[in-house]
């Protein structure tokens, strides 16, 4: 029964997306549907882990620049293109996550943004004969057509990204089920007694560290593929504090919170920016207010009304159908 309603419930929240699809324009969906991808590992190490980063921006571009040098020197297959992002994501999280992991709080989030600023400059002006530096790699004519989804046509690279999401939300939902999930909540709310029952907090941290990171990684090879473009300015440490606030905006630690929150902070900023110059002051008072009214964001905020209606709903459900057994 919980199964059925849990699917039921993730069927719903995607349903939902792909019906807004109908009243939006193409772009402003798959921007929600990339950047919900890119925000849930975010969501995930400050609800799950209790670690908050800074940092995001950077595995964001070591996504998108794995699969912009293989778009721009080397092959054309979008499919391969992720591909390579999710690997150079995982990489390099094994390669730092020792190190920050062992940092909590304010250092854990500070030493990531200075990565973030790092990889900037690398982009921007060490590596520029390689990157073009603020130029960037242009490759969206040389990407080739792919069987069953195109993803060089933007309807279908929605679909696309619609069912990539669907599987990264079903995936982390599977986590928090798991012992795993729980001892990653455990390293959060009490790591002494997690320590005392035998399990090692550093690993814990680490591999949440990992699939945090690859997720994000993942979401910047979407990028790549989706835009055809990748320059310096996607791991901008202007930039770097964009998943914190999307993550508080919608929910912290809740499953549809990125989601949510992708779709709140997008539309305001789209909506906003025609009409105010500095539209990001009204997402600053928004985050004033929905901290000030409990830290549970706007999903974490409707989330209990909506289970409880769909509870009520499924209990006048159930006797109905015992009678017509």
């Amino acid at each position: 029964m919980g199964i059925l309603r849990w699917w039921s419930g993730l069927l719903l929240a995607f349903g939902l997306v792909a019906v807004l699809r109908m009243f939006v324009p193409l772009p402003f969906a798959n921007e929600i549907m990339i950047f919900s991808i890119y925000t849930i590992g975010c969501n995930f190490l400050l609800g799950r882990v209790g670690l908050i980063s800074f940092g995001q921006p950077a595995y964001l571009a070591v996504g998108a620049y794995a699969a912009a040098f293989y778009f721009y020197y080397y092959g054309t297959n979008p499919y391969v293109g992720i591909l390579l992002g999710i690997a150079a994501g995982i990489l390099v999280s094994l390669v730092v996550g020792p190190l920050f992991v062992r940092l909590r709080s304010d250092y854990f989030a500070l030493v990531n943004l200075a990565l973030a600023v790092i990889i900037f400059f690398l982009m921007q002006k060490v590596l520029a004969n390689i990157t073009h530096g603020d130029n960037g790699l242009w490759f969206l004519t040389s990407l080739s057509s792919t069987p069953v989804l195109d993803l060089t046509r933007p309807n279908q690279f929605f679909v696309f990204a619609l069912l990539v999401g669907f599987a990264v939300w079903a995936f982390y939902k599977y986590l928090d089920d798991t012992v795993y999930g729980a001892c990653c909540l455990g390293t959060k709310i009490n790591e002494d007694k997690l320590r005392f029952l035998g399990y090692d907090s550093f690993r814990i941290r680490l591999l949440a560290f990992v699939i945090a990171n690859t997720t994000t990684a993942l979401a910047g090879a979407m990028y790549a593929v989706y835009l055809g473009f990748v320059s310096p300015e996607i791991t901008s440490p202007a930039r770097a504090a964009d998943p914190v606030v999307v993550t508080i905006l919608g929910g912290v630690g809740t499953l549809y919170g990125p989601l949510v929150g992708a779709i709140a902070y997008t539309g305001m900023k789209d909506v906003l920016s025609k009409a105010l110059g500095n539209w990001e002051l009204i997402i600053g008072f928004l985050l004033v207010f929905i901290m000030l009214a409990g830290e549970r964001g706007i999903w974490g905020t409707l989330e209990p009304r909506l289970v409880g209606l769909w509870s009520s709903l499924w209990r006048r459900r159930s006797p109905a159908e015992g009678r017509e057994m």
